[in-house]
C-alpha cells in the first residue's frame, strides 16, 4: 500500500495548528507526518487505522498520535451515499515534535506530559468518559488565541497524561527503542529478542545467557514489560507480519514462517487474538479502505 508523507506547516506565530472538520466523510489517505496529531471525533463512525492496528471508531473517539506513525480514518459506506444525516465533525490538532522540548526534558512539572508523548509513539486511544470531559476544552481551543490557547492545550495534555483511561494502539514492534530501556540486563534481553524474534527463541537459552533461571527470568520480564515473554515475542512477530501483509508481495503461509511461527494454525490463532482479524481480513481491510478512499475522495 502506498503511503503519503504529509507536510504540515505552521502559519505565522502559531506553535500548533487546530482545525474544525465539517464535511461528508474523512478524505485523507494512508499517511504519516513528523508532527504529533490529536484527533477528537465529535460526529462520525467507521474504521480507524493506526500503524498495524485496526479498530472501529464512533462519536467521542479521542486519539493522540506520535510523529511518523501511519494512520487514516475511513468512514463506513453510508457516508459515501450523499445522505445528509451522515456527516463528519471533528477537531484535529497538530503540534511539532519540538513543542516545549526544553521544558519537557528539564522541568519536573512537564514529566507526565513527556511520558504521554513517549507513549504516543504507538498511538493512544482514550476512553469516551475522558473524551467527554475534555470535549468542551477542545472546542474552546477553536475560539481562543495566543498564550491562552497554548496554556489550554497544555492543560488538556496534562489531563491526558494523568489518566489511566487509555490503551496503546500499534504493536510493541512499532515503538521499540532500545535506548529507552532502563537497565543493562533488560537491554541484553531486548537485543536478543529484537535480533532473533523471527526465529525459534528458547526461553531457557535467554535466561541462561543473562544468568537467571527460567522462573526468575519470567517473573523479571513480566515485571519490567507487563507481559509474559511469549506474549511479548508474539506481538513483535505479529507486528512484523502486519508489515509484510501490507507490502502484499508474499502469501499468508510465507509470512507465517518469515515472521517466526512454525505452523500456520498457530500463526492464524495468534494473529486474530492480537488484531481481532484473520491475516487475510487484515490485509483486505487496509487495501479495500485505501482504494475506496482514493477512488471516492480527492486529497484535501
Amino acid at each position: 500500500m502506498k503511503i503519503m508523507h504529509e507536510q504540515v506547516s505552521f502559519r505565522g506565530t502559531n506553535s500548533f495548528n487546530i482545525k474544525w472538520d465539517d464535511f461528508p466523510h474523512f478524505t485523507f489517505p494512508w499517511h504519516f507526518h513528523t508532527e504529533y496529531e490529536l484527533v477528537y471525533v465529535i460526529k462520525s463512525f467507521g474504521k480507524r487505522f493506526v500503524a498495524d492496528h485496526v479498530e472501529d471508531f464512533h462519536d467521542g473517539d479521542l486519539v493522540l498520535l506520535g510523529p511518523n506513525l501511519p494512520h487514516f480514518w475511513k468512514n463506513d459506506e453510508v457516508f459515501f451515499q450523499n445522505d445528509p444525516h451522515y456527516h463528519v465533525n471533528a477537531i484535529v490538532i497538530h503540534f511539532p515534535a519540538t513543542f516545549f522540548k526544553d521544558q519537557l526534558e528539564n522541568y519536573p512539572e512537564f514529566l507526565p506530559i513527556r511520558d504521554l508523548l513517549s507513549r504516543a509513539s504507538r498511538g493512544i486511544s482514550f476512553q469516551k468518559q475522558l473524551a467527554n470531559r475534555l470535549g468542551p476544552k477542545l472546542k474552546k481551543l477553536l475560539s481562543t488565541k495566543g498564550l491562552k490557547r497554548t496554556l489550554l492545550l497544555l492543560e488538556i495534555l496534562g489531563k491526558m497524561a494523568k489518566t489511566r483511561q487509555y490503551k496503546l494502539l500499534a504493536s510493541e514492534s512499532y515503538r521499540l527503542n532500545l535506548d529507552n530501556w532502563s537497565t543493562s540486563r533488560l537491554d541484553k534481553i531486548m537485543h536478543i529478542i529484537n535480533a532473533n524474534y523471527r526465529q525459534a527463541i528458547k526461553l531457557e537459552q535467554i535466561a541462561s545467557h543473562i544468568g537467571m533461571n527460567t522462573t526468575a527470568f519470567c517473573r523479571y520480564f513480566k515485571e519490567k514489560t507487563g507481559k509474559s515473554f511469549i506474549e511479548f515475542v508474539n506481538e513483535m512477530r505479529i507486528g512484523y507480519a502486519c508489515k509484510l501483509l501490507l507490502e502484499g508481495t508474499q502469501s499468508v503461509s510465507q509470512i507465517c514462517f518469515e515472521s517466526g511461527f512454525n505452523n500456520l494454525s498457530n500463526f492464524n490463532r495468534c494473529f486474530k487474538k492480537i488484531t481481532s482479524l484473520s491475516p487475510v481480513q487484515y490485509r483486505n481491510q487496509f487495501h479495500q479502505a485505501h482504494n475506496h478512499i482514493q477512488s471516492n475522495s480527492p486529497i484535501q
